[in-house]
């Protein structure tokens, strides 16, 4: 079955896009990843004028197309009907340069002939306005600028520049290069520079894979996962962004249509985490320097669930009509409500990753005293929230509830508190923070426990289940073997799986009754099942799930039970948590491959 989201991310951890099954150019955002769209042909229906760059074979009858071995670099040969064939190479240069990454705005393409007399049309038609109109141009002798609203970009190649400003068809009978960049000079020859920057950033990122403590199984899914988690990570300021799009509903016509182009603090915890397994350090402290920013400036008080890349606050949702949607489906949502919630879970993902600092010998810079006394402010608000009504970790709009998982990761921050606070020397403030984890695990044993059923709720006073409450094990609330645990579980089992997948909730909610099974759910199910001791079980749910990735290896956020379709933005950084922790989880010993 051919899926309909199936695209290959590019990046270079400052700038990423999208590219289609054609090697077309579908969707970059400029200056950042919650920027105006250069590339908006995604967002624009079957038949876009603009928004897109593309590399045409004439008479086109076969596409391949794979990443170079373990990179982000993405070969892709077209094939035409009479055996012409050309290969595309497009990748975001990253590599070391005058001591230092460089890793600029950014992408690059290398076109060469491999068989035959291939015919081309380049057509390079990047969009302005979301969307809205064609960028204008001004042409050079060898170069192409393109004036969008944050950024003018240039196109330094060493293809004729009026076969790229006439789009017409002609014979490929060399090499060409292209550079599509920021608007200064190139300072080298166009195709020795880009091919050199090639070699480099493929160097790069096959360097960094080999830094990774991989599972001896599932080894290829886990790099894709790895690599593309780095992509949505924001090096500047250490930001990583829930996915790379905005408005891909999680499933058709449902009007649940979101943008994810942000920092989730939620989903930035279980990215670092699962980095964290893989010994890739480099992302977890570029994160923390992002957390310890967010704490100074909350001071103690609220903290939004979602965060711009740069720590903006004002993120503010609105809708924009110049763009189709996605295959048609509307609306396309610019910013995210969410900014506006109560989601008091935040606290303890923000101390969860933070207190590595006073463990953790590899960082670079310790966690220090003055480090923790600013995230005792955090744990104060932690505590001050654990009973209070909040959305959830699944957004609500309209439903207010205290909901037990929030309420169990502020009893987290607590817990982690006291024991960083005994690991640093502070036994006073270990005693404190012990007594406050106690206050909030008492409550949420009285407010969330059913009797009758032997099992947790999802609210306090609630009966309703979510896949959350399979968490409380991995938080350290239960132990898996606790009977109160193992209702819980089989209760979600019960209720939530929906054929091989997991719901995050059944129950209506603001937009109606969910259709979609939650990726990262299900992940947390196979997780269960295995600590549960049902391993085969899970091996074959997870197969099952790699089975539904796209060509690139990836997932979204959703898919449906029905054809197994991928619907939700994409690539969904919680998606490929899922893949790492599962493979990690369930993969043999590498003692047994002796």
């Amino acid at each position: 079955m051919t899926q309909t989201l199936d695209l290959f991310p590019i990046g270079n951890c400052a700038v990423s896009a999208l590219i289609d099954r054609t090697g077309r150019f579908v969707w970059a955002c400029a200056p950042r990843v919650d920027g105006d769209p250069v590339f908006s042909a995604l967002m624009d229906g079957d038949t876009p004028e603009h928004g897109f760059w593309a590399i045409e074979l004439e008479g086109l009858s076969n596409v391949d197309q794979a990443y170079i071995r373990n990179t982000p670099v993405l070969r892709t040969v077209l094939t035409a009907e009479d055996g012409a064939s050309i290969e595309i190479i497009d990748f975001a240069p990253r590599h070391a340069k005058n001591s230092r990454t460089y890793r600029p705005l950014a992408f690059s393409r290398i076109v060469r002939p491999l068989a035959g007399a291939p015919r081309i049309r380049v057509r390079l038609r990047p969009a302005a306005d979301w969307g809205a109109r064609r960028a204008p141009t001004t042409a050079g002798s060898n170069h192409i600028r393109y004036v969008c609203p944050e950024v003018t970009f240039r196109l330094t190649t060493d293809c004729p520049v009026s076969h790229v400003t006439s789009e017409r068809t002609f014979r490929l009978e060399r090499p060409l290069a292209f550079f599509f960049g920021p608007d200064e000079g190139y300072d080298q020859a166009v195709g020795a520079g880009v091919q050199a920057a090639l070699d480099r950033t493929v160097d790069y990122w096959q360097q960094w894979v080999r830094t990774l403590y991989l599972p001896l199984d599932w080894q290829e899914a886990v790099i894709r996962a790895a690599i593309t988690l780095k992509l949505c990570a924001y090096e500047e300021t250490g930001a990583i962004v829930a996915a790379m799009t905005t408005s891909v509903p999680e499933f058709p016509e449902s009007g649940r249509n979101w943008d994810y182009r942000y920092c989730w603090i939620r989903d930035a915890y279980y990215t670092v985490r699962a980095l964290n397994r893989l010994g890739a350090v480099d992302i977890l402290e570029n994160y923390l320097v992002y957390l310890r920013n967010l704490v100074d400036d909350s001071a103690g008080g609220h903290v939004q669930p979602v965060y711009g890349v740069g720590l903006e606050e004002d993120i503010d949702e609105r809708i924009v009509t110049s763009v189709a949607g996605y295959r048609g489906m509307k609306p396309v949502r610019v910013g995210n409500q969410a900014r506006e919630h109560l989601q008091h879970d935040v606290y303890g993902q923000i101390v969860l990753p933070l207190v590595q600092a006073f463990y953790d010998h590899r960082l670079l810079r310790p966690g220090s005293i003055e480090d923790f006394h600013a995230l005792e402010k955090v744990g104060d608000r932690a505590f001050a929230m654990h009973d209070q009504v909040d959305a959830g970790l699944w957004e609500f709009r309209t439903i207010a509830r205290v909901h037990t998982y929030s309420s169990v990761m502020c009893w987290a921050a607590c817990d982690r508190l006291a024991k960083a606070a005994d690991h640093i020397g502070l036994g006073h403030r270990a005693e404190f923070w012990r007594e406050r984890a106690a206050i909030i695990r008492a409550r949420i044993e009285k407010e969330a426990f059913l009797p009758e059923e032997g099992r947790f709720a999802a609210s306090f006073g609630g009966q309703e289940l979510d896949a959350s409450l399979l968490q409380l094990t991995d938080l350290g609330f239960l132990d898996v073997r606790d009977p109160r645990q193992v209702a819980t579980f089989d209760a979600v089992e019960r209720d939530l799986k929906k054929g091989a997948y997991l719901f995050r909730y059944i129950e209506a909610d603001d937009f109606g009754e969910p259709e979609t099974a939650f990726n990262f759910c299900t992940f947390w199910f196979i997780e269960a099942l295995a600590l549960n001791g049902r391993t085969e079980e899970a091996r074959v749910i997870f197969e099952d799930m790699l089975s539904r990735r796209t060509s690139a290896g990836l997932l979204s956020e959703d898919i449906s039970i029905e054809d197994g379709q991928l619907w939700g933005n994409y690539p969904q950084t919680y998606s490929l948590v899922g893949i790492i922790n599962c493979a990690v989880l369930l993969s043999r010993s590498w003692t047994d491959a002796r």
